[in-house]
């Protein structure tokens, strides 16, 4: 089915079905989005902890910072 065959058969519905229906949609976008930012977090994060080539200046943490002028 073409978008605009959707969209036709969506403005069919009554007002109260369309906004269920865009209500259930935009919930499941949501989930969806962050399912995805929690993997692509815990393969960052498994990544941060195994790679000390990115963690390699976190020794310079404690040091003073002079910006120079």
């Amino acid at each position: 089915m073409t978008m605009t065959a959707l969209i036709r058969e969506i403005n069919k519905l009554p007002v109260e079905e369309r906004e269920l229906l865009i209500e259930s949609t935009l919930k499941a976008i949501k989930e969806e989005k962050t399912l995805h930012l929690e993997n692509a977090v815990n393969e960052l994060y498994t990544e941060y902890k195994t790679n000390k080539d990115l963690t390699a200046f976190t020794t310079l943490d404690a040091q003073s910072f002079y910006e120079t002028k």
